[in-house]
Formats: structure tokens, C-alpha cells, sequence
């Protein structure tokens, strides 16, 4: 699985990802699961990682920048990872037990179905994490559920999840929770903590396409115009 993960996201240097790890990720997964043909985690595994890295080829523009899954062309996924993908995790489920591979494997079929960040089954993705949540208990777990308690309830819904967050010590020192903050400043329109948020999350990632993206959006809401306030509407 950290084949798998670095080759998704690398922790370092200036791609964003590792395709030839992804790759050998994937083609272990499917030696084990062919080996363990009925057991529903290797099953999920391999779900999980096709599902992922089926959006791929639409991670990241012409000049290696990030781009976020809201702004990603989805013609430009893999449909036959997808399709693959999609089909093991349904046949998966219903064998249980349910791990969370799986349960993983569920989010990401929700989100790659979707036609649009919009028409995502919000509800269904915060569904999976609770119980997610309670399969392994991570931080990381958490902090995704906050967000899409945001997508379902709204960013001050979400705000509220992340601060029950902000004193794990596992999560000290990590980039994600104060993009995740950011994130949700932005949807908020409090653009002030959204770019100090964005900055600090920036100077935590060690990926160089991750600092340039998360530095980017900091820049765009600084130029931002201010709002401009109505003016008071005379008295009677």
C-alpha cells in the first residue's frame, strides 16, 4: 500500500505523481487478489487503486500543476479503470466481513460515478466515512468525513468537525488539516483565515506541486477585490 500511496501523491520532489509505482502497486494487488480470489479486502484493495488512480490523468495540467477533483476534466479518467473497479468493490460488499479497503473503495466508486462535484451522493460519501471512521479510527479519516459534513451540512458544519481535530497529535505538524480549514474558510467566504490557512498549509507539504497549488490559491483570493459593503438605505 505505500507503492501505492507515494505513487498517488508523492511526498516529495516536483511531480505530483509516481505512475511507475502506481503501476507496480497495481500489479501486485492483482497477483494477490487472483491468489485470494474470495477474499473481499484484496478485492477492495484493488478496487481502491484502480478507482484512484483512474482520475490520474486528469490530476494535474499541462505544466505538472495540481488540480483539484472539482476542477478536473472527468472525460479525461480512465471509464474502463472505473468500470473495473466499480464492479469489484459491488461484488466485494456483499461478501463481507467489510474492511476498510472497501469501505475506501466505495467513496472513490461514489465520487468517479459522479458527473460533477455538484451531482456527488454527498450524504452517501459522509455515510461511509462515519462508518469508516469506525472501521480504523485515523485521524486522516476524520478530517476527509469534516469535509464532506461540509459538502452535506455546510462549511461551518465542517469548521466545527475539523476543531475537534486541531489538538491530535497525530495530525501535528501536517499540511492536510490546514488546507482542509482553508477549503472551508474559502466555501465560507471568510477569505482572510481561508489564505492564512492556505499559506501554512504550504509551508508544511513537502511536495512542490501541492506548495505551488496550495501558494496559488492563498494569491488568487489575496487579489481578489474586497467585497463591497451596501450602502445604508435612508430612514423614512
Amino acid at each position: 500500500m505505500v507503492r501505492s500511496c507515494e505513487g498517488h501523491t508523492s511526498t516529495t520532489g516536483p511531480d505530483l505523481r509516481r505512475i511507475d509505482l502506481a503501476a507496480e502497486a497495481i500489479r501486485l494487488t492483482r497477483s494477490l487478489h487472483a491468489l485470494l480470489p474470495d477474499d473481499s479486502e484484496s478485492a477492495g484493495l484493488l478496487a481502491l487503486m484502480l478507482l484512484t488512480e483512474a482520475r490520474g490523468p486528469a490530476r494535474t495540467g499541462p505544466s505538472g500543476e495540481l488540480i483539484s477533483l472539482a476542477d478536473q476534466d472527468r472525460c479525461r479518467w480512465d471509464t474502463a479503470a472505473i468500470a473495473e473497479g466499480v464492479a469489484l468493490v459491488t461484488r466485494a460488499l456483499p461478501r463481507g466481513p467489510v474492511g476498510p479497503y472497501q469501505v475506501q473503495a466505495a467513496i472513490a466508486a461514489v465520487h468517479d460515478e459522479a458527473t460533477s462535484t455538484e451531482q456527488t451522493d454527498w450524504p452517501q460519501v459522509l455515510a461511509l466515512y462515519e462508518v469508516l471512521e469506525r472501521l480504523v479510527g485515523s485521524p486522516v479519516v476524520a478530517l476527509n468525513r469534516a469535509v464532506a459534513t461540509a459538502m452535506v451540512h455546510g462549511p461551518a458544519a465542517g469548521l466545527a468537525a475539523l476543531a475537534a481535530l486541531a489538538d491530535d497529535p497525530r495530525l501535528a505538524g501536517h499540511h492536510r488539516l490546514p488546507a482542509a480549514r482553508a477549503h472551508l474558510h474559502e466555501m465560507a467566504g471568510d477569505r482572510e483565515r481561508a489564505i492564512v490557512d492556505y499559506r501554512a498549509a504550504a509551508a508544511r507539504t513537502s511536495s512542490l506541486p501541492e506548495q505551488r497549488y496550495l501558494t496559488m490559491r492563498a494569491a488568487r483570493l489575496a487579489a481578489e477585490p474586497a467585497p463591497v459593503a451596501p450602502e445604508p438605505k435612508p430612514e423614512a
